[in-house]
């Protein structure tokens, strides 16, 4: 039976034809120059993928359909962006408001600690510590919600970062569900994105 592209027995195409595959079966056959060829050709991949990769993690929803609101959620993510920008907010903040809401459909409950996670190299502890909880934070905006507690945000009253994640979310969240707000489009924001990835890296401490 013939290899063919799609075929389990065929290796992915390397992004370089240059690079070298590590054509061993498991991690525990790797040696100390495998690992030294493979951290070779991980930079350069990961300085052209990982942005790019990221925003396509965004704009795969870009046609999705609402539950409700009036716009979808990768439309809601862009307007909290846009808002941010224009407020004068930093390029970080601006990129965290870009994706501070991706996990929202696919892991509702824990999205703002994926989104903490799938940032969180990148961002500081303020930033951090506000994607974590800026779901709680945004139940003081909700009234009429069965068995939801408004008041829930209170057990951080007083946390260095409580006044900024009050104020991430009454800015830049919970207000950018609007059809006709003049939302920019994602191609202004992709070039914040590739200087944010392209940031060294930071040690995240695991909570």
């Amino acid at each position: 039976m013939p290899v063919t592209e799609n075929s389990p027995s065929a290796p992915s195409p390397l992004k370089n034809p240059d690079w070298r595959y590590i054509d061993k079966p498991a991690l525990d056959d790797f040696r100390a120059e495998d690992w030294a060829i493979l951290n070779r050709q991980r930079e350069p991949y990961m300085a052209e993928e990982q942005a790019r990769q990221a925003l396509r993690a965004l704009t795969e929803s870009k046609d999705d359909a609402t539950f409700g609101y009036r716009i979808n959620n990768y439309l809601h993510c862009l307007q909290s962006a846009t808002m941010a920008m224009r407020d004068g907010c930093d390029e970080e903040t601006v990129v965290v408001a870009l994706f501070h809401d991706l996990g929202f459909i696919t892991c509702p409950d824990t999205h703002g600690e994926f989104a903490a996670a799938f940032l969180g190299a990148y961002i500081s502890e303020a930033n951090r510590w506000m994607l974590q909880r800026h779901a709680i934070f945004q139940q003081v905006h909700v009234e009429g919600y069965p068995g939801l507690d408004r008041d829930a945000r209170e057990r951080w009253r007083g946390h260095p970062h409580f006044e900024w994640t009050a104020e991430f979310v009454a800015k830049y969240d919970q207000n950018a569900i609007q059809p006709d707000y003049d939302t920019a489009p994602i191609e202004v924001f992709e070039p914040m994105v590739r200087r944010f990835f392209a940031r060294p890296p930071r040690p995240v401490p695991i909570d």
